[in-house]
């Protein structure tokens, strides 16, 4: 088993990164968080978990080892797999899930693309004994939905406001992200999202 791999990074992709350790390149799969927080040639530490499945091994790493340990709990709730869970980890981080968890807030857990209302009862049925809210986050209400502000935004913003929302960040924290990175006149989409998707990383 692969419990943590440390490296430099030779690649980022949309939704993995190939990390070189001692000469061989691992593609790990990750977060939209991690790809926007790391570089290439940057080094970094990943906590990994292996999936083996009959025609495949895929591998999945998290910069933080409770975001694996969640990644593993996940996975436990029948019909969501390792694509799935990361999803979950990409639109909540572990603290926000609990929350969610302990709340019943199956309107948060929505957020993740692929994850219906019956999906969200089913994760709180079987995850509530497995996922403990912290102390500090017990006496914390979840945040209130924001409200749409994105209609004023036009091209190449518009496309990133929309592809974050895609990736479940909360259409008012995407569009302050956009505006900013689109403050010095950037205009180019891919640069828009990595910009923003960095700025949005920081904030977990």
């Amino acid at each position: 088993m692969i419990s943590t791999l440390t490296g430099q990074v030779r690649h980022i992709g949309l939704d993995s990164l190939v990390l070189e350790v001692q000469g061989i390149g691992y593609l790990v799969h990750t977060t939209a968080q991690a790809l926007a927080t790391t570089r290439h040639g940057a080094e970094l530490t990943l906590h990994t978990e292996l999936v083996v499945r009959e025609d495949s091994l895929t591998l999945f790493g998290f910069p933080q080892r409770e975001e694996a340990d969640v990644f593993r709990v996940v996975q436990t709730v029948s019909g969501v797999g390792p694509r799935t869970a990361l999803a979950v980890l990409t639109v909540m981080a572990p603290d926000d899930l609990r929350r969610a968890i302990a709340m019943e807030d199956t309107k948060a857990i929505t957020r993740t693309p692929g994850i219906g209302p019956k999906g969200a009862q089913r994760m709180i049925l079987e995850l509530r004994d497995k996922l403990s809210l912290p102390q500090s986050a017990a006496a914390q209400t979840p945040e209130q939905a924001p409200t749409p502000t994105a209609g004023a935004l036009r091209g190449p913003q518009a496309d990133v406001v929309a592809a974050l929302v895609g990736l479940g960040w909360a259409e008012k924290a995407a569009v302050a992200a956009v505006e900013d990175a689109a403050a010095d006149g950037e205009h180019d989409s891919a640069v828009l999202l990595r910009t923003a998707l960095r700025a949005l990383g920081s904030t977990r």
